[in-house]
């Protein structure tokens, strides 16, 4: 199944690309936040938070998953800001990095 990316750009400058995330289907046929990648210079500004919105607006359905290595502490704390729990975890994909799963149950 296709997914689908979504851009941030520069406010001034449509032309600057801020970062990206990718919504999908690939989660056991589910809502899934396959990716968000935002510019190093501009993180810690929003752009994540805007991107996992624009992506969770896009949703059909009452939930939405994501995943991120159980290392990556800035990822982990902003899934939780926003409102995403824990739902499960994958050993084995990286030695020593177990791979989180979180959704979010969306109000419909």
């Amino acid at each position: 199944m296709a997914g689908h990316c979504w851009i941030a750009t520069g406010v001034d400058d449509q032309a600057l690309l801020l970062g990206y995330g990718i919504l999908n289907h690939s989660f056991f046929e589910q809502n899934s936040i396959a990716l968000v990648v935002v510019k190093e210079n501009v993180r810690r500004r929003g752009v994540a938070t805007a991107l996992i919105k624009a992506l969770e607006a896009q949703c059909c359905g009452s939930k939405v998953f994501t995943s991120t290595n159980a290392s990556n502490m800035p990822v982990r704390g902003l899934l939780d800001r926003l409102g995403y729990i824990e739902s499960g975890r994958i050993e084995n994909l990286e030695v020593g990095d177990s791979e989180l799963v979180f959704v979010k149950l969306i109000a419909s």
